[in-house]
Order: C-alpha cells, then sequence, then structure tokens
C-alpha cells in the first residue's frame, strides 16, 4: 500500500492536524467506554516525543452542522488527560478565540483539541473550503481515524490532499491487518459471516466468494441460506424472499472454488428468551413450531477442524443469538479456538464490526485475535472491496 507513516514524515516543530475518532459511549456527562480514545495514545505520544504538536480534530454525534452544545467534544477531555497522561486544551464552540489562535499559543508538549467538526455543514459536505482552513492550522496532516475513512468528508478526504500526509499509528496497523486478512493473505484462508440478514451483507458475500477458501455462514443468514436451498426452517428469522439472490451467491461460489460451510445441526427453541427449553436436531429437521438459534456441536466441529487446516481467518459476524444463553455456545466455541491457534502462531484472524466486537469480548477470545477493529462501517466497506475515500486520499 502506498501511504506514508509517521516514521516517513519530519514532526520536530511542526504542528501536526491529527484526525481522531473518540466518538465515544457518553452518560450523565462522563465518558463510559474509553476504548477508543486509549488507540490514539501511541500516535499522540509519538508525534510529541518527535517534538511535534498534535491538534486533534473529531467529530461527536450527528448534529447536522448546527452547534447542539450536548454534542460539544468538551465531555471528552477528562478521559483523554488520563489516557495522554497531560492536560489537553480544548477549544470549545463557546469560545471567543479563532482556531488559528489556539494553535499559534500552543507551546511543545501541548495537545490541543478542537470542538466537534460536524457542528460546521462543511465537514460532511467535504467543502474544500473548510477543508483549506484546517489545513491552514498545521504544517502536516496525520489520519488516524479509519473508522471514519469510508467517509468523503473535508478532514478525512480534502484535507489530505491539501498538507503533506500519513497514517497514524492506528491507522496503519488497521490497513496492515486488513492487507494481511485480504489484500495478501496466506492460504488457505477461512471467513466467517454471520448476522441477522443477508440483504445488508450482499456485497460483503460477493466479494468474499472470490477471495477465500471456505465461507462460513453463521445467524439468521444461515437459515436464509438453508430455506433457499429446499430446507424447512420453522419459524425462524430467515429472508425467504432472497431466495433466488442466494442461489447466485451459491453459484458464484461453486465457480469460484469457495466451500460454503452452512449448519450440519442447530439449536432450536419455541421462544427467543434465557433458559428457553432447547433441542439440537440435524440442520434439515427443524420442528415446525421451532425457532433456529444457534449452530450445533458437530457444526461447530466441521467449523473447528477448517479453522486447524486454515493460515487466515477473517470474522464479522456471531454464529447465533449470542446476547442470550445457551444461543452463545458456537460463537463461544469456534471465537475459543480461533484464538487458540492466534496464540500457537497457526491462524492469522481478523476481525471486525459491532456484533462481532461484543461476541469476540463476550466469548473472552478478542484479546488473543491478531487484530479486532473497531471501525466498523469501515471495515465492513473495506472488506466488500470498495474503496475508502480516507484511506485512497493517503495513497494520492
Amino acid at each position: 500500500m502506498d501511504w506514508k507513516s509517521l516514521d516517513d514524515m519530519e514532526l520536530d516543530g511542526q504542528t501536526v492536524l491529527v484526525r481522531v475518532d473518540i466518538n465515544v459511549p457518553v452518560e450523565d456527562g462522563r465518558v463510559t467506554d474509553a476504548t477508543r480514545i486509549e488507540r490514539i495514545v501511541p500516535t499522540v505520544r509519538d508525534i510529541l516525543n518527535a517534538g511535534g504538536k498534535p491538534v486533534l480534530i473529531a467529530h461527536f454525534g450527528r448534529p447536522k452542522g448546527k452547534v447542539v452544545p450536548e454534542m460539544s467534544l468538551g465531555v471528552t477531555v477528562p478521559a483523554l488527560e488520563q489516557a495522554l497522561g497531560c492536560k489537553v486544551t480544548f477549544a470549545g464552540y463557546d469560545s471567543d478565540k479563532p482556531a488559528k489562535r489556539w494553535v499559534a499559543e500552543m507551546q511543545p508538549g501541548d495537545v490541543l483539541l478542537l470542538e466537534n467538526l460536524r457542528f460546521n455543514p462543511g465537514e460532511e459536505a467535504n467543502d474544500p473550503r473548510f477543508a483549506a482552513e484546517l489545513a491552514a492550522l498545521a504544517h502536516c496532516y496525520c489520519n488516524d481515524a479509519f473508522s471514519a475513512a469510508h467517509r468523503a468528508h473535508a478532514s478525512t478526504e480534502a484535507v489530505a490532499r491539501l498538507l503533506p500526509a500519513c497514517a497514524g499509528r492506528l491507522m496503519a496497523a488497521e490497513l496492515e491487518a486488513l492487507e494481511t486478512a485480504l489484500g495478501a493473505p496466506k492460504r488457505p484462508v477461512v471467513a466467517v459471516v454471520g448476522g441477522a440478514k443477508v440483504s445488508t451483507k450482499l456485497d460483503l458475500l460477493g466479494n468474499l466468494v472470490r477471495k477465500v477458501d471456505h465461507l462460513v455462514i453463521g445467524g439468521g443468514m444461515a437459515n436464509t441460506f438453508l430455506a433457499a436451498k429446499g430446507v424447512d426452517v420453522g419459524t425462524s428469522l430467515a429472508e425467504h424472499e432472497m431466495a433466488d439472490t442466494v442461489r447466485d451467491i451459491l453459484g458464484k461460489a461453486e465457480e469460484a472454488a469457495c466451500e460454503i460451510v452452512l449448519p450440519e445441526d442447530v439449536v432450536v427453541a419455541r421462544e427467543f428468551k434465557a433458559g428457553a427449553e432447547s433441542e439440537t436436531v440435524a440442520a434439515d429437521a427443524c420442528p415446525a413450531d421451532a425457532m433456529i438459534l444457534d449452530a450445533g456441536p458437530d457444526t461447530v466441529a466441521r467449523i473447528a477442524a477448517i479453522f486447524e487446516a486454515a493460515h487466515t481467518l477473517i470474522w464479522n459476524g456471531p454464529l447465533g443469538a449470542f446476547e442470550i444463553a445457551p444461543f452463545d455456545a458456537a460463537t463461544n466455541a469456534a471465537a475459543a479456538k480461533a484464538a487458540e491457534l492466534t496464540r500457537e502462531g497457526k491462524l492469522t484472524s481478523v476481525a471486525g464490526g459491532g456484533d462481532t466486537v461484543s461476541a469476540l469480548n463476550k466469548a473472552g477470545a478478542a484479546a488473543d485475535f491478531s487484530y479486532v477493529s473497531t471501525a466498523g462501517g469501515a471495515f465492513l466497506e473495506w472488506m466488500e472491496g470498495k474503496t475508502l475515500p480516507g484511506v485512497a486520499a493517503l495513497e494520492s
């Protein structure tokens, strides 16, 4: 990939405009999960250690181009200071001082955070004038927000074309992990794709069948695949209207010599609630009044065997209704196997997407994966084979 890292930049004495993602959950005026803040620490510290002055820019919520006091980035300052171990100066929306003055007053060792970019309508419009205003604040630009790289916004796309630009540590790690998983992977490659609906992951499935050797389908999506093959799935969540589309995907997979792995056995219940009475049956033996809520032990054993023979794993989505026991068993067991093989150095494992991160954390497996992305939409669009504007801008 043709992009520069912080190591390629002259930072001593330079003001560095750093696009970060600190769009964190907040409750009662306090950050409740500082994971995204903690992940930008290496970039900010490396800029400081190299003699640079980091000016952090970010979005928070969806104010839609207007000042919404409840969406001020000021709420993140205490968590930023705790993570960075230094004072963070905040140029809030209620300040009379323009951003360029805040920047001009910075001293070596200072960290400055500017107000929510999305308070300005030029941000989401990718307005070149707003991008020029941002560019005028600094000597160079560093994008450390892969999670926003699928948006062509002023702070992710336009400004990168106006200044010497590079990827931050988090962005670089994300791009390198994804390149390892999909760009030039060590084969065999297996992908696990779960979730409720096939319709939301058509582009993803269409891209993966051309790039992986085994594609494991889980969750409600697996029910749709089974139904398209003529299997009675009872009252299970399934998109029966997607049957023709599924058969098309199966045809493309066969042409590409990609094995589609569907459940051989399933866990069924009459109701979806914690501790509901359940049973394991063959995938084609779901009772008419029951719903499929998880993959069964034979399916898990099959997946584990595929993992053992593979060198690269990409994971997006759970295998069952992981939120409630006992329907989390397949996801937990498969995740534990992937984590074990990764620890032993036998598997490179990359995972991402909202439910995926939650499921792997719940299974206690996330820490052992090679890389777990918190990027959501950007991670999915990369897996779909789409060009991400924020990455393309760095490469150009």
